[in-house]
């Protein structure tokens, strides 16, 4: 999470010589309709892939959602236009026509590894494929790809719309003008890009965990409640929110899943304090199941 701006003004809807005119974009979740929904707001065709039917028509439902929420905004005249540039499918041969796809599947190695060596068999070669992951390697995600070379990081924030950061995470492998083509697409898109060697964490999840981990520890320890820690950081650091209320957001599953990453890569200092180990274990992730360290209900 970053702190967030408000919304870029209207745009015209026709999309920018600078982005690809057809993107791909893999899952449909929170952060893929997100992305999708950039897209589409900068002018550009969209298809989103999910698993399967179900999944589809929640995807569809989420794009849907955050165009309305740009209407209402006055960030665009009306949704028609937006949608008809939509495609929701669970084919990914739909992505053979497509300049960019972006890999938005959930934070896990394998899950992650399997879906991009899919994806790149229906590319052409000349087209790039990018993750969306917040921690894992670049490289290693690329290790399987038969062209590494086309292959970026672009870490969107969440929430999507509103964010304005993207890291540009660059592998030894990635063809430098790859990486200026991603900031120019960044830019177009209204946000602002920081280009980052790729290493664990990159530098937003591997600063902002480790906050996250040391307010945690800090309330095992009673130092003070959930509310005084993250305005001590509001307040004192001019943060937009705590790093507690930002792990609610986030989930406090993926919270875990980002430290025992970094704690396997960088040492013991990303252990994960076992108060969070305990909460992910009742299933307490934050505000998408009401409770986390605040109560969302």
């Amino acid at each position: 999470m970053t702190p967030t701006q408000p919304d870029a003004p209207a745009l015209s809807g026709v999309c920018s010589p600078t982005l690809p005119q057809f993107v791909g974009v893999l899952g449909g979740g929170r952060m893929g309709a997100g992305i999708a929904h950039a897209f589409l707001l900068a002018g550009c065709n969209v298809v989103v892939v999910e698993r399967d039917g179900d999944a589809a028509a929640s995807a569809r439902e989420r794009v849907e959602s955050a165009v309305a929420k740009s209407v209402e905004r006055g960030q665009i005249g009306g949704a028609g236009t937006l949608m008809a540039r939509l495609a929701v499918s669970t084919d990914y041969a739909d992505f053979a026509d497509k300049e960019l796809v972006v890999e938005a599947v959930p934070e896990i190695l394998d899950l992650k590894v399997a879906s991009l060596q899919r994806v790149e068999k229906h590319l052409s070669a000349t087209a790039f494929l990018a993750s969306n992951t917040s921690s894992l390697s670049i490289a290693g995600l690329a290790a399987g790809l038969t062209r590494p070379q086309n292959f970026i990081g672009l870490h969107f924030f969440n929430p999507v719309p509103s964010s304005t950061l993207v890291e540009v995470v660059v592998a030894s492998r990635t063809l430098p003008m790859l990486v200026d083509s991603a900031k120019g697409w960044v830019a177009a898109l209204g946000k602002t890009a920081v280009v980052v060697k790729d290493s664990p964490g990159f530098a937003s999840s591997r600063l902002g965990v480790a906050l996250a981990l040391e307010a945690m520890r800090m309330l095992e320890d009673s130092v003070a409640s959930a509310q005084d820690i993250d305005a001590a950081m509001v307040l004192g650091y001019k943060h937009a929110t705590g790093p507690l209320r930002t792990t609610d957001l986030v989930g406090l599953d993926v919270r875990l899943e980002i430290a025992e990453y970094l704690e396997s890569t960088l040492g013991e200092r990303f252990a994960p304090p076992q108060l969070l180990r305990d909460k992910v274990a009742r299933g307490e992730l934050g505000r998408k199941t009401g409770r986390g360290f605040f109560d969302w209900d």
